[in-house]
């Protein structure tokens, strides 16, 4: 009668183990996932930024500079994106691609500052276009990275809760890296003076 007592506890300790395993399996996957539609929404904004620099190219002839810096920080960033795809729960390469993301983020940001110097390009119908694709675009890649983030989240709470975390070291479900995209308005602090 023990031996079958301790047999059942057994079993049960073996059926709970797998359970927990197989969250974290699936939590994993859903990191993998929520990446992927980042990667999709990244890619189209690369893909939409060298047609952007064609098309300011003819009335920013003289703003070389800002226009090789745009390219230089996609090509940068979509090599980061494809070294994240790899593997989305790597920490470094997320940080990576973060770090990438933020330079094309003030890239664009200054061509777009220099864009308002030029009234006929402003009114360019193909600009205009791409302005707005671009800011769809940004719109889903926010969207994708707070599902991303959301997922991220779960599965870090998973592989540290108690007693899932025995599980996740013994397996090796290494906590992933939210995607953290830095930008002008995130860093600078306003200036507020009342007098």
């Amino acid at each position: 009668m023990e031996l079958l007592i301790l047999l059942a506890i057994a079993a049960a300790l073996v059926v709970w183990g797998i359970a927990i395993y197989n969250r974290l399996v699936g939590l994993r996957n859903r990191v993998r996932n929520a990446f992927s539609q980042i990667d999709v929404q990244l890619t189209r904004r690369y893909d939409l930024i060298p047609n952007l620099v064609e098309a300011v190219k003819g009335y920013m002839s003289h703003e070389r500079n800002t226009l090789e810096a745009v390219v230089a920080a996609r090509n940068a960033a979509a090599s980061k994106l494809q070294e994240a795809a790899r593997d989305p729960s790597d920490p470094n390469a997320i940080r990576a691609l973060g770090e990438a993301e933020s330079t094309v983020v003030g890239a664009l940001g200054r061509l777009f500052a220099l864009v308002e110097n030029y009234p006929d390009l402003k009114a360019n119908q193909n600009m205009l276009h791409l302005q707005e694709e671009l800011i769809a675009t940004e719109n889903r890649v926010a969207f994708a990275r707070q599902s991303f983030n959301d997922a991220v989240m779960a599965y870090n709470t998973a592989c540290e809760s108690f007693p899932a975390n025995l599980i996740a070291r013994r397996f090796r479900f290494e906590t992933a890296e939210f995607l953290e995209i830095e930008t002008a308005e995130k860093r600078t602090v306003p200036a507020v003076s009342f007098g």
